[in-house]
């Protein structure tokens, strides 16, 4: 994994945190289904890329 990738999926990550922390202090349960969906897709890439990374060696 790139560090570029490593960087984008850890801000993605950070972003779905922040969104789903916005959304429970005003309650607004799609603000934190937003960010829960926003830190599971920054999960997926990461295993993705680890699997990759794996697979190169």
């Amino acid at each position: 994994m790139s560090a570029a990738d490593k960087i984008k999926n850890t801000a993605q990550d950070l972003k779905g945190k922040a969104e789903e922390a916005i959304g429970k202090l005003t309650d607004d349960d799609s603000k934190v289904a937003e960010g829960k969906a926003d830190q599971a897709a920054a999960k997926a890439k990461n295993t993705v890329e680890d699997v990759k990374d794996t697979f190169r060696k």
